[in-house]
């Protein structure tokens, strides 16, 4: 079931959405070669603790963790542990914080000291894509121009574009519906109207699309090995309008382009 948010339950999905950014702040700051996963997510429980949040992941279905750290090959649900982090390496970093019963949600990936060139396009291209995504969110938007957006980003640059896992609504539950996947026909879906909470999450892979799962059954990597990047934001159709709750302590107003997606 869709749920519609209120003004009240929007400014609680705000204040988780700006713990999470702080999240990010944070473990983007501290990461660098030599230091371990395990330390980043000490750090991350650190900040959400200190905003009088809690972990979105530490316990749901059973997740050890306090946010999820998924280097290089891996695509979504990497699981911190005493890896230490390499020159070169490609981080993706998920975190979700909850605040009064509300979620927030986000992701990026991040360039370890140098990457090649190849990496760094990698990353810059997905956070493209999910930006991309954000633009199509608005009242009376269909919902499958969002994957439409993503997906003509990653084609158009080779990518393989991850299906198996998508992005969601949320609000009291971390992943309520509808599903929002990042493939699409534009014009096609549900309408989206005020009150609606989608987190649009793009994970593009530097080879095919298709992914495995480890022994741990949570930890998801690209099936032929290739890098993989994921950026995610929580996004709101608000009375004000479309507005990104997980960008800063303020929500980023989402700014749309010309052509619009309201077919």
């Amino acid at each position: 079931m869709i749920t519609i948010k209120s003004k009240r339950e929007f400014a609680k999905m705000q204040r988780a959405g700006a713990t999470v950014f702080e999240v990010h702040v944070a473990v983007r700051e501290a990461a660098g070669p030599g230091v371990s996963l395990s330390t980043l997510d000490d750090i991350a429980a650190k900040v959400i603790e200190g905003n009088n949040c809690t972990s979105s992941f530490l316990g749901y279905q059973g997740y050890p963790a306090n946010i999820c750290l998924s280097p290089n090959d891996v695509i979504v649900h990497g699981i911190p542990s005493d890896y230490a982090l390499r020159e070169g390496d490609i981080l993706s970093v998920d975190a979700g914080a909850v605040f009064e019963g509300f979620h927030g949600d986000a992701a990026f990936t991040m360039a370890i000291g140098q990457v090649t060139p190849e990496a760094q396009h990698l990353i810059d291209v997905t956070e493209e894509a999910m930006w991309a995504g954000v633009r199509e969110v608005r009242k009376g938007a269909r919902l499958e121009s969002i994957g439409a957006a993503v997906h003509e980003v990653g084609t158009a640059n080779g990518y393989g574009v991850v299906e198996e896992y998508v992005g969601h609504g949320i609000g009291r539950e971390m992943h309520e519906e509808p599903q929002v996947p990042n493939y699409g026909k534009r014009g096609k879906g549900m309408r989206l109207r005020t009150g609606i909470a989608l987190c649009i999450e793009p994970m593009f892979n530097m080879g095919a699309r298709h992914t495995r799962v480890d022994p741990d059954n949570w930890t998801v990597r690209t099936e032929d090995g290739s890098l993989s990047a994921h950026w995610e934001h929580t996004v709101c159709v608000t009375p004000d309008g479309t507005q990104v709750f997980t960008a800063g302590s303020e929500p980023l107003a989402v700014q749309f382009e010309e052509s619009s997606a309201l077919g």
